[in-house]
């Protein structure tokens, strides 16, 4: 059986390490011996796995995001309707992998610096169309395609509050954050059927 290489393992170590040091400290207060230390090795570690902070960031957003897109697609992957490819990609959002404080800080940080780092910013907007192809996938067969685009907008906006409530509130409650979700998504629906929405 073929040894697992140091690189993964000490690669994740730093990314975890990171997401502690912003829940601790703030991005802003977030430093490479912060980080290092969180991690219990030197800081010429970082530099030699990933360059710099700067690079680190990046890789655990990228990291956060294909943690998602992998609890997505394993939940959609099981969902056998629309409407369950919806709430698997509610779920998925308010995960518990996802929805705890250190990770809700880290992405509140990295949200703050989308504007000013494009790297940053190109993670963004992927995560932004992918939400949205998910849900317009689903939503098209159910809806008209002006309430699919409203519905689908209003469940990302929605999704991106919740996040943002219960990082400035200090709060976890991700199965309360997917019912309110869900609720929108029925109600939407439910004025759909009855020739209201």
């Amino acid at each position: 059986m073929p040894k697992l290489g140091m690189q993964p393992i000490r690669r994740q170590q730093l990314i975890d390490a990171t997401i502690a040091s912003i829940s601790r400290y703030g991005l802003a207060d977030t430093t490479v011996q912060r980080i290092s230390r969180e991690a219990g090795v030197s800081s010429g570690i970082i530099h030699h796995y990933f360059g710099g902070k700067n690079e680190l960031l990046e890789a655990t957003m990228r990291r956060l995001l294909q943690q998602l897109r992998e609890d997505a697609v394993a939940r959609l992957g099981r969902a056998k309707t629309h409407e369950a490819r919806l709430l698997a990609v509610i779920d998925s959002n308010f995960a518990a992998s996802q929805f705890q404080t250190e990770v809700i800080t880290a992405w509140l940080a990295f949200w703050a610096q989308v504007p000013h780092v494009p790297a940053l910013a190109r993670l963004q907007r992927v995560n932004a169309r992918r939400l949205r192809s998910n849900l317009l996938y689903s939503l098209r067969p159910l809806l008209s395609r002006e309430a699919a685009e409203r519905t689908a907008r209003g469940l990302a906006a929605l999704i991106d509050g919740l996040w943002l409530r219960a990082a400035l509130d200090g709060t976890q409650d991700g199965e309360g954050a997917r019912r309110i979700a869900a609720a929108y998504l029925e109600g939407q629906l439910a004025a759909a059927r009855d020739g209201t929405g």
